[in-house]
């Protein structure tokens, strides 16, 4: 099969390697595509840390395609079904997955790319955040996972304020729900904006969704006594300072609300197909798509935030 492999930094190449093997709990699926995540961008651009070349399709965590055979101890999955899955290696043409880290597409979304990881992510996200209806929201960055959680937040009856360096992304945030979109320039400037809209208070619910120091610091000023600041930015560059005074005095609930347990993935996925084939959730528009031999090109997006670039997905 061809599979990408990460040589050394800002380098990758197209290699022909063997299929993976089939374990007796596993599937093996032929990938129709996979999304490229912002936690990936440092095993491209290099880390001291990292050994290369990495192992064939390393890195590729979001993909889905259609299942080619399945181990002698599956009993739920069949030749065919088309899934989103959870796995290691999927900038490849084959990978394999754990049985039970599958989430059947139904026909439905049969024309749709689906990397059902990200999109999962955001359903356990919205989960951990408690939006409830009539809560003022601030999102805090519209990438794609910020995106999505301000259609979601609209969805449950929330005020969502939509914050964003970048101009289409307020323009995104707008046409996904978002009441108010807010420059990210001058953080004292967005305080007093929210504020002014919330008569003072700050809001009941804060998303953190960039990964920096500077947006943990912002997002924990907008919210309000007793509200819920939620941490769904990677924070993947070293260690980060709070303001435990400030946490303190309001009485904030502090939510990390990154899942590690496989099993809680595969629950916000299969949200996620719920929420897509109703009509709720309409990811299509933040997609560019490349082919497998151009990841490069996907990173090099990643890294420069070209306008109109939001969510990166290779396509086989």
């Amino acid at each position: 099969m061809r599979a990408v492999v990460i040589v050394k930094p800002k380098r990758i190449e197209i290699e022909n390697v063997a299929m993976p093997e089939l374990g007796t709990a596993q599937v093996l699926l032929r990938i129709e595509g996979c999304g490229v995540c912002a936690s990936n961008l440092p095993l491209w651009q290099g880390r001291a840390w990292f050994s290369y070349p990495l192992a064939p399709g390393a890195g590729g965590h979001e993909g889905w395609g259609r299942i080619q055979a399945v181990g002698r101890g599956v009993r739920d999955w069949a030749v065919g079904e088309r899934v989103a899955f959870l796995s290691d290696h999927a900038y490849a043409e084959y990978d394999v997955a754990e049985a039970n880290a599958l989430v059947k597409l139904p026909p439905a979304l049969d024309s749709q790319p689906f990397p059902g990881e990200p999109l999962g992510c955001a359903m356990n996200v919205l989960r951990r955040s408690d939006i409830q209806p009539g809560q003022t929201v601030a999102i805090v960055g519209i990438g794609f996972l910020g995106a999505l959680l301000t259609r979601l937040a609209a969805h449950a009856g929330a005020r969502v304020l939509a914050i964003s360096r970048r101009a289409f992304a307020l323009e995104i945030a707008r046409k996904f729900g978002a009441a108010e979109t807010i420059p990210m320039d001058d953080a004292e400037g967005i305080v007093r904006r929210v504020q002014a809209l919330t008569d003072g208070r700050g809001c009941e619910r804060v998303v953190e969704a960039i990964g920096l120091q500077r947006s943990l610091d912002l997002a924990t000023v907008l919210t309000r006594d007793r509200g819920r600041l939620v941490i769904a930015g990677y924070h993947q560059d070293g260690p980060r300072q709070v303001n435990i005074q400030l946490w303190n005095w309001r009485g904030l609930d502090v939510i990390n609300a990154h899942e590690r347990d496989p099993q809680v993935y595969v629950s916000g996925m299969r949200a996620a197909v719920d929420a897509v084939s109703r009509g709720v959730l309409d990811p299509s528009s933040l997609y560019t798509s490349f082919p497998l031999e151009k990841l490069s090109d996907a990173f090099q997006a990643m890294e420069t935030r070209p306008d109109g670039f939001v969510k990166a997905l290779v396509t086989l």
